[in-house]
């Protein structure tokens, strides 16, 4: 993470990307955060989040349809996809990617860039 003013709440809120190993949602990262600083409200979380972002520490996962998550830019600088449980709500990495993807692509069609969110029930919801 880069140099900044480190106050418990940010800290706390790192930590809750570091332990959590997956995209969180803004509620996700309130809940955990907050276990650690019971007085932490989500406009702190919002505020931190966005000066992580700002500082390269933390990359937005766009979900159609859906509340954005953010994961670590460590995570985010390396080629993966994502699962999202339908129950639960949360998403989790998957590394790896199916590839050959390209032959699926019309005649003519050049491939620059591509997003796989796989779907259904994690282990704890399964």
């Amino acid at each position: 993470m880069s140099v900044q003013r480190q106050t418990k709440q940010l800290q706390a809120i790192q930590t809750a990307f570091e332990t959590a190993g997956r995209p969180l949602s803004i509620d996700e990262i309130h809940e955990l955060a907050g276990r650690d600083i019971e007085s932490l409200g989500v406009r702190t979380v919002y505020r931190a989040v966005r000066r992580l972002q700002e500082n390269g520490d933390v990359s937005i996962v766009n979900v159609p349809g859906g509340s954005d998550r953010y994961e670590l830019a460590s995570v985010a600088a390396e080629h993966h996809h994502h699962f999202h449980c339908t129950a639960c709500d949360r998403f989790f990495d998957i590394h790896g990617c199916p590839g050959g993807l390209k032959k699926l692509l019309p005649k003519g069609f050049k491939l620059e860039h591509h997003e796989l969110t796989l779907s259904g029930l994690c282990e704890s919801c399964a």
